[in-house]
């Protein structure tokens, strides 16, 4: 049964095309057809139960003010951001180079494969944070540098000071490890300079997933850069890059090793491979995962303590934010989690520890919060508070004190976990640092499936919230970025790789 129609992109030519997104024997599949390379059918989604339960969390619309580009062509011939897109720019990214000391046959971004150098000069990075940082009427509050690999660049120091002078509040590097690995004081350093998270690729607990991803045992570096990490106080959140038939058995073995070092790691945000880059295309369907199948994983590999419907879009908390916003006198909130409800998916889990040899028991917020009920009593104290303005705060905060509590079933909240305070000081008293405690206890665990030429969706790519800055004053979405533009952003850019020295 035909879902919807979108554009999408020929896995040959890359040319966009009329696509149809239609559900049978109970998955969601994609269809488009090429005048040159004929007809391609993939998996969009696993599951049309899961698919259309995240449509009950369809995101809002904030489009920026001060788009960068003239809307002068069809989506996503003409990304930089224009005025079609329906969402600002909630992480930043920046690549600070191509190169790379690994060689990664799943790496999305080709590095160090092309043959050139791309790597932007300290005053067009700092003129790309300022782009993301001028977009109104939210700046953009989150960067992570990118690559190839950041932390070859002898200035990655000095790039993350310059990310905190420009302003953004969250600094973030996507990294292999490996000098962190081998240099104890680069954690430190960087923390210094104002670091706030480590985006560590974490493909397994053991060699073989490595092998296979990586091309070597990269485990023993990955081990020793969160041993630094924790030396020097730094957050680490695990990305795992998902493979069927690789290392999707060890996705519950990951979640636990990411709680048994919950004091430095707080996040397990696994990727499923994006068939981009150097990734084998002809392997597509045999090795793809999607949402529905890794949430169904997480349910038998946690022997049904985490559950499919455990999980919620992003835009699911969209109620949070708005609330907290109309609190301050605002009527839209300067963060807003709203990519579409199809791009990914994530929940907070807790774990009580089982003495013995027992399994630990894990135990998702869902288990002892209504979230549901939760998203909806925010949305209508938003209301009020927006349609009463200040009058109404007082009143609000007293309904909120009553009320949030009967949301919350005692009987099955962890021992150690005071939830009725913790929503209090976050919700009624706004305090953040009750909030930070509250995740300190908690294990967000997280899925975000960024599309590749197969499954590629203009719709998706309109709310995307994940945005590349570029040196030509673009800022592009993560998925058109990598599904179209990448190369020729490189290139313009490029240096031949002769006249750069390691």
């Amino acid at each position: 049964m035909k879902i919807k129609s979108t554009k999408s992109l020929c896995p040959e030519c890359g040319k966009p095309i009329d696509a149809e997104v239609y559900d049978e024997d109970g998955k969601v599949f994609i269809k488009k057809t090429c005048d040159e390379h004929g007809e391609f059918i993939n998996t969009y989604w696993g599951d049309d139960e899961l698919y259309n339960r995240a449509n009950n969390y369809l995101p809002s619309i904030t489009s920026i003010e001060n788009p960068c580009i003239e809307d002068t062509a069809s989506c996503p011939s003409n990304c930089g951001l224009c005025s079609k897109h329906e969402t600002s720019t909630v992480l930043g990214l920046i690549d600070v180079t191509n190169r790379c000391n690994l060689r990664c046959p799943v790496c999305f971004a080709n590095a160090a494969a092309a043959g050139y150098v791309y790597e932007p000069t300290q005053d067009e990075i700092r003129q790309m944070l300022k782009n993301l940082r001028n977009l109104k009427p939210n700046p953009t509050p989150a960067i992570q540098y990118a690559g190839g690999e950041p932390t070859v660049r002898k200035d990655i120091v000095e790039l993350i000071a310059m990310a905190k002078e420009e302003g953004f509040t969250h600094v973030q590097i996507a990294t292999n490890g490996i000098r962190l690995a081998k240099r104890e004081n680069l954690a430190k350093d960087l923390k210094a300079a104002g670091l706030n998270t480590v985006y560590l690729a974490f493909d397994g607990v053991t060699p073989e997933p490595y092998i296979n991803n990586r091309g070597k045992d990269l485990l023993p570096f990955k081990l020793e850069a969160i041993e630094n990490c924790r030396k020097a106080g730094l957050g680490v959140v695990l990305v795992p890059t998902l493979i069927k038939g690789i290392n999707d058995h060890q996705i519950g073995e990951i979640i636990k090793f990411a709680f048994d070092n919950n004091d430095i790691i707080y996040g397990v945000n696994f990727q499923p491979v994006s068939f981009s880059g150097r990734t084998p295309a002809d392997q597509v369907e045999a090795q793809r995962i999607t949402i529905p199948d890794f949430v169904k994983i997480i349910e038998e590999q946690t022997e049904g303590q985490v559950k499919t419907t455990d999980f919620y879009p992003p835009s699911a908390v969209e109620p949070v934010a708005r609330f907290i916003s109309a609190l301050d006198g605002e009527e839209r909130p300067p963060v807003t989690l709203n990519c579409h409800q199809h791009c990914g998916v994530g929940t907070y889990v807790f774990r009580e520890k089982t003495e013995g040899s027992g399994r630990d028991k894990l135990i998702p917020i869902t288990n002892f919060i209504d979230v549901e009920g939760l998203f909806e009593k925010l949305d209508e104290y938003a209301d009020k508070l927006i349609e009463g303005k200040f009058g109404a705060r007082k009143k609000v905060i007293a309904s909120v004190t009553k009320n949030l509590p009967k949301l919350i079933h005692p009987s099955k909240t962890p021992d150690y976990l005071d939830i009725k305070k913790i929503l209090f000081d976050v919700f009624a008293k706004r305090s953040y640092s009750a909030l930070g405690d509250f995740s300190k206890d908690a294990m967000l665990i997280s899925c975000m499936h960024f599309m590749d030429p197969f499954n590629f969706d203009e719709d998706r790519v309109k709310k995307c919230v994940i945005h590349y800055a570029t040196p030509d004053g673009r800022i592009i979405p993560f998925c058109t970025m990598n599904s179209i533009y990448r190369q020729s952003v490189e290139q313009n850019f490029a240096k031949p790789l002769k006249q750069k020295k390691e």
